[in-house]
């Protein structure tokens, strides 16, 4: 049977009459009804796993909250310091001052006392003086300060003291102070070391003119450089100048084979340090040796040496035993370095505080070990380098 669906359409003068069967429109509602289904199962499926998931999460955000507050709860309640004491450098971020701090932290906190290591975590960079005034205000138990002899320094010191805060000087000496104690190194140990690599780089100087070797460069003196600070009143770099030239004098060396010279150098960044060291060896007398009195000097010196091509050519005596400056003496960049124990300088600054406390005084002058390393005993610290990583 059929039945009408529409009732007509014109075209060309012809009526066209369309008819469908009552079959036609069971399979199309049945169609209809299939995708309205399918339709509706997709979308239960979506919201099924959207709940899960916001489930889930839920799950794991209050998991992790409460993990984190537990963790706060136990930084909270984990250690309370009897007392506060706090470390000024001129260079907080140098690998000298971070293991000087390293060996101050570990000692002060056998004691149930914390150490910070001032300005490490402040907005910006400030001076030695700046941090004293920041320390002094916050009435800290005891300050250990990398010191000048500059007399505003001198007054910030006794400050610190009039408000019953104990002063460390650290490394550098403020000697005019109410300072309670001076922990550092040698100085004029320190200088004799030089001078011995200085008249050993004489020595072979003489022994290659003697013998008339053919690669030797014959320019008459051995230069020496010396690489002071120019932006401090230190009196450390004096003592180790003053011990370097007398050292010289007292052995078998002539006038005649050397000539020492100070070079101011710029260390207030990485970046001046660098750029006064690169100015000497633009000049057309390169010096024969360079003598580095700080931790910066000698890696600007060294990359000097390399980029200038001087390797063997001018030799660098360098201070602290960085990895970078070890590797160098076993690659022949860096001809000997001082190695200070910085973590004993730490520890010293600290136990000069805490004997304060404890006994009412302590020593006037802590001084930690001082160590040369050069071509013959480098293996022996690079493979403690090695262990220690």
């Amino acid at each position: 049977m059929w039945i009408l669906l529409s009732f007509f359409e014109f075209d060309d003068n012809k009526i066209h009459f369309f008819c469908y069967r009552p079959s036609d429109k069971i399979i199309i509602m049945e169609e209809h009804n299939d995708l309205y289904s399918k339709r509706i199962s997709r979308q239960y499926l979506i919201l099924v796993l959207t709940l899960v998931f916001t489930f889930l999460t839920l799950i794991w955000g209050t998991l992790y909250f409460s993990f984190y507050r537990l963790g706060l709860a136990k930084q909270t309640e984990a250690k309370s310091y009897d007392k506060y004491f706090v470390m000024i450098t001129d260079n907080y971020k140098s690998d000298f001052w971070r293991s000087v701090y390293e060996g101050a932290l570990d000692k002060a906190k056998e004691s149930d006392i914390y150490v910070d290591l001032l300005g490490m975590d402040l907005s910006k960079d400030y001076s030695c003086e700046e941090l004293m005034k920041i320390a002094t205000a916050s009435r800290v138990d005891g300050i250990m300060v990398y010191a000048d002899e500059s007399s505003s320094m001198t007054a910030l010191i006794n400050d610190a003291v009039k408000n019953g805060i104990p002063v460390v000087t650290l490394y550098g000496d403020n000697t005019h102070s109410d300072r309670l104690s001076f922990v550092g190194i040698g100085g004029y140990s320190v200088g004799k070391m030089y001078a011995g690599q200085i008249i050993n780089i004489i020595k072979d100087t003489r022994r290659e003119k003697i013998l008339g070797d053919e690669n030797s460069v014959q320019t008459g003196k051995v230069q020496v450089a010396i690489l002071a600070d120019a932006d401090t009143k230190n009196a450390g770099q004096n003592i180790i100048i003053s011990a370097i030239q007398d050292t010289i004098s007292e052995e078998n060396v002539t006038d005649a084979e050397f000539d020492i010279s100070i070079i101011a150098v710029n260390n207030t960044n990485a970046f001046s340090a660098e750029e006064s060291i690169r100015d000497i060896f633009l000049k057309e007398d390169v010096p024969d040796v360079i003598v580095c009195l700080n931790e910066l000097n000698t890696t600007c010196a060294y990359q000097a040496v390399v980029d200038f091509n001087k390797v063997g050519e001018v030799n660098v005596l360098g201070y602290y035993d960085s990895k970078e400056i070890v590797e160098a003496i076993d690659r022949g960049g860096v001809y000997a370095t001082v190695s200070i124990d910085t973590r004993q300088l730490g520890e010293y600054s600290v136990s000069a505080l805490l004997d304060y406390y404890e006994f009412g005084n302590t020593s006037e002058y802590y001084l930690a070990d001082v160590t040369l390393i050069d071509k013959n005993n480098v293996e022996k610290f690079l493979k403690k380098e090695a262990e220690d990583e």
